[in-house]
């Protein structure tokens, strides 16, 4: 990226950020809210510091195509609950066993792990209790709306993240191909973002043809994020990062630096974002958001 499009990424992503975290904070019951420490233990992590990646790409998306922000950002909001409680699972003893995230110990280690599970299970509830409620239904058609909750469902179920996990669970100290190792990553990370994308797309009404160009670009995009993040395991700073890193190799996870090395890993996210950057390429300007942060991806420290 150059030094202009960095600039305008980063004003972009710290203003979407901003609006977003507004919009959750008013979602969100207050902490003193009964019973309390549900509320205490959801806004802790919510609000632990994530760069809201998939928020942000449902509201560009929704620009790219002639969208208006305010109208999408409801789903931007579930999809970040979603995400944030797949953070909270995950990192709990039966599935990573991680102490931190993002620089903070990790919810159950703050609250334990009973009320962890039941944080993320209300996360994931609120989520489509904000995509079926009134924010979206007094601006988008039903039939929009419909479609998102089916896809975004899909995505986060067991033929997407969920379906992810297990199979990332069950690989841990095997030997895997390339083509099981894109499956995994497909569905673990690939699903919710290629459905953040379409979603935004959708409820903006875009037409079929810019609809299948923004899920190719959504496809590629997913694969190589989590590949970056395979990478960022690898040879990511700690302190910057907030979590322990070379953890993939002591648990013995399928990893594409695993399979075959860093270098090659590198090449294969660079190329998937440029298959990104191709898809979106008739694209006007108001899609540069997405092209930077498909460059983003790949760059990033954290």
């Amino acid at each position: 990226m150059t030094i202009e499009e960095t600039s305008s990424l980063e004003v972009y992503l710290k203003a979407r950020k901003e609006i977003v975290d507004e919009a959750l904070g008013r979602y969100l019951p207050g902490e003193g809210t009964f019973p309390p420490v549900i509320f205490q233990s959801i806004r802790y992590s919510v609000f632990a510091g994530g760069k809201r990646i998939r928020p942000i790409l449902c509201i560009a998306a929704a620009e790219a195509v002639g969208g208006l922000l305010e109208v999408v950002l409801p789903a931007a909001c579930a999809l970040e609950l979603i995400h944030t409680y797949s953070l909270i699972h995950d990192d709990l003893p039966a599935m990573d066993n991680d102490e931190y995230r993002r620089g903070k110990l990790t919810n159950h280690r703050v609250f334990g792990e009973d009320i962890a599970i039941l944080a993320g299970d209300a996360l994931l509830t609120e989520a489509f209790h904000i995509l079926s409620g009134k924010d979206l239904a007094d601006r988008v058609p039903a039939a929009r709306i419909l479609t998102v909750i089916n896809e975004i469902s899909e995505a986060a179920g067991y033929f997407g993240m969920v379906g992810g996990q297990v199979l990332d669970v069950e690989s841990e100290g095997k030997t895997v191909d390339l083509t099981a190792l894109n499956h995994i990553h497909s569905r673990k990370t690939g699903a919710m973002i290629r459905a953040a994308v379409r979603g935004g797309a959708v409820l903006a009404g875009a037409d079929e043809r810019r609809l299948q160009v923004l899920s190719e670009y959504g496809s590629s995009l997913g694969l190589a994020f989590q590949i970056a993040d395979d990478i960022l395991d690898v040879e990511g700073d700690r302190e910057l990062m907030g979590k322990e890193t070379g953890v993939d190799s002591v648990r013995r996870k399928a990893t594409f630096p695993a399979l075959v090395g860093l270098e090659a890993s590198k090449k294969k996210a660079r190329e998937l974002v440029e298959r990104a950057l191709e898809a979106i390429a008739s694209f006007d300007g108001k899609a540069d958001p997405l092209r930077w942060i498909a460059e983003f991806v790949v760059e990033r420290k954290i």
